[in-house]
């Protein structure tokens, strides 16, 4: 797998943060494993007030960043993300993620040895009490319809290593869906069983936006730590496009 260049790498607390790309517009980054993207009850320290920090020692701005955030991932998740510097950057983004015309992939490995592609298309309802979200049917209220791709690349020792497109962004929808088609993520703690010690193996790898001014794509790349199940795929991973 080509990674997109590292421009330098931002450490914040006991987390090593790459930052991947920065103009006027746009700041993409690779959000460590076990950060929260942004503040929560945890009071750990989080992905965008790390950045806003970084932002505002980089350029010297006094007061208040300004930092937009368009989309998240799930905690113990890792990978590539971006950030608007603009508020009108900020709500082309978001426009482009709500409508999905973006390019959003990851790696998982799964349980279970997946022959083929397929698309799975639920409907699924998040528990505003317990955060967890569950496939629900079409009319139950809250119900949100998911989809996506996904693709296996390899498989050993009961696992499969696959390549997933999302046409939707719902919550936990990569975990929840593959856990309701019989192939839980391997680690995850909260639908697939995990193990103490065991971290999830989801990892947001590529990411295509338009830039908000230029109007080119902008693509971030970056491969998943070879730690867990990450182990066993190691070769097909390096020879990803």
């Amino acid at each position: 797998m080509e990674e997109t260049k590292r421009l330098e790498t931002l450490r914040a607390g006991k987390y090593e943060i790459p930052i991947l790309y920065l103009d006027n517009h746009l700041l993409g980054v690779v959000k460590p494993r076990n950060m929260p993207v942004q503040a929560d009850e945890s009071r750990d320290l989080d992905l965008l007030t790390a950045l806003k920090g970084y932002v505002g020692e980089k350029f010297m701005k006094p007061g208040a960043v300004y930092l937009g955030l368009v989309h998240r991932l799930d905690r113990p998740v890792g990978g590539v993300m971006v950030f608007a510097r603009t508020s009108k950057a900020a709500e082309r983004l978001s426009r482009d993620f709500a409508g999905h015309d973006m390019e959003k992939r990851y790696l998982a490995v799964v349980k279970g040895e997946l022959k083929e592609p397929r698309t799975l298309e639920d409907w699924l309802v998040k528990d505003g009490k317990t955060g967890m979200v569950r496939v629900c049917r079409p009319d139950e209220p809250g119900a949100k319809q998911a989809r996506l791709v996904t693709t296996p690349i390899a498989a050993r020792e009961g696992l499969t290593l696959v390549d997933v497109e999302l046409m939707t962004g719902r919550a936990h929808q990569i975990r929840v869906q593959h856990m309701n088609a019989g192939f839980p993520l391997w680690g995850d703690a909260r639908y697939g069983g995990g193990r103490p010690g065991e971290q999830i193996a989801l990892w947001a790898y590529r990411l295509t936006v338009t830039h908000p001014t230029l109007k080119t794509p902008v693509t971030l790349c970056a491969a998943p730590p070879e730690d867990g199940a990450w182990r066993l795929f190691r070769a097909e991973m390096e020879n990803l496009p």
